[in-house]
């Protein structure tokens, strides 16, 4: 037995896939629940009204899902050409930082459109330069990058307590450790009133379009899915892979550094270094259930906050411990990756 390429992937096997991984998921992790004393179909039932059952819960599980798009964007986009970017937290939590310092007071009398132009500009400049650092490492010295960004993330988590603790701390915050927060008038506006819901998710939404059209559409997007199949054949056929992937590490960091600008923007208004409950982790796991594709990417972060969300209300009306939530993402992450192994090889006799 040996396993084969397949020449062709149908577009009906990608869109099969990471329905059947999510419904593995689901049907996995029914046991643990069983094995709790609750039916799965309770706990599944009570975390769909958690998430889906009001319009404080619609809106709370599309407040979650805007940064997820983002994140979710920046791996896919680092992943299709092989730019193994673990680091969306760091990254994420750099665009928010940027954010703030900029939005409290420094724009103050600017255009509100340019204010929010600029502020997304340092959010996406500070991520980008985070991931540039990996890439230029890797392209230059062949160190691995799936280590240096991870560790990276730890290291902006020192340097946001650093700062909230130090020249950004907010002197009305009681001690509390945060930065100072965004000026009022430079915040997102709520998309639906007397919710979190605002704005950013609009705009996330926007930003995946206009990823996908460059990834179909143009040269750059070609080279970048080339120097993900087969760099040394893109190398061959003239495709500069390093620059390729300075511009995918560009990319992508911008993107996670935008989420986090955003969340900034929009429900938070400042940095704690609790601000994020992983979104650059889970952007991971976004990605992959999107089969890497741009517009996946918004459906897959959907189910996600759907999750998350949802088992916080099924914990609280089953007994069932939220941290269930952890385990679908985590069986949907491995089934997704199963799915996949099977979608683009075949095993031969």
């Amino acid at each position: 037995m040996r396993f084969e390429r397949r020449e062709d992937v149908s577009l009906p096997a990608l869109i099969l896939a990471p329905l059947i991984a999510v419904l593995a998921a689901l049907v996995l992790c029914a046991g643990l629940i069983a094995m709790a004393g609750v039916s799965p179909w309770l706990a599944y039932g009570e975390m769909l009204r958690g998430a889906f059952g009001s319009r404080l819960a619609v809106t709370e599980t599309f407040t979650r899902a805007s940064p997820l798009i983002l994140t979710g964007l920046a791996a896919a986009v680092a992943f299709r050409a092989r730019l193994w970017n673990i680091g969306g937290e760091g990254q994420f939590y750099m665009g928010a930082l940027a954010a703030a310092a900029l939005g409290h007071s420094a724009l103050a009398g600017w255009p509100l459109p340019l204010a929010w132009a600029a502020l997304a500009a340092a959010g996406m400049a500070a991520g980008a330069v985070l991931l540039l650092v990996p890439a230029v490492l890797r392209l230059r010295f062949g160190v691995d990058e799936v280590v240096t960004t991870l560790l990276l993330n730890f290291i902006v988590l020192l340097i946001v307590g650093l700062m909230v603790e130090g020249v950004l701390k907010d002197p009305m915050a009681f001690g509390w450790p945060q930065s100072v927060p965004v000026a009022a008038g430079l915040r997102l506006p709520d998309l639906v009133p007397r919710s979190r819901l605002h704005v950013g998710i609009v705009l996330a939404v926007v930003v995946v379009l206009l990823v996908w059209l460059v990834q179909a559409r143009t040269v750059f997007g070609a080279e970048t899915r080339a120097a993900g199949l087969n760099p040394r054949a893109a190398a061959f056929a003239g495709v500069p892979i390093t620059a390729t992937l300075v511009k995918v590490a560009l990319l992508s960091g911008g993107l996670a550094g935008l989420a986090g600008a955003i969340e900034v923007l929009g429900p938070v208004g400042y940095v704690t270094t609790t601000m994020s409950p992983g979104f650059g982790y889970a952007g991971i796991v976004v990605a992959m259930l999107a089969a890497l594709h741009p517009l996946g990417v918004v459906a897959a972060s959907v189910f996600v906050a759907t999750v998350f969300v949802g088992a916080d209300a099924m914990s609280r009306a089953t007994g069932v411990p939220s941290f269930i939530a952890d385990v679908i993402m985590a069986v949907a992450l491995l089934a997704m990756l199963v799915a996949l192994l099977f979608t683009t090889w075949r095993v031969r006799r």
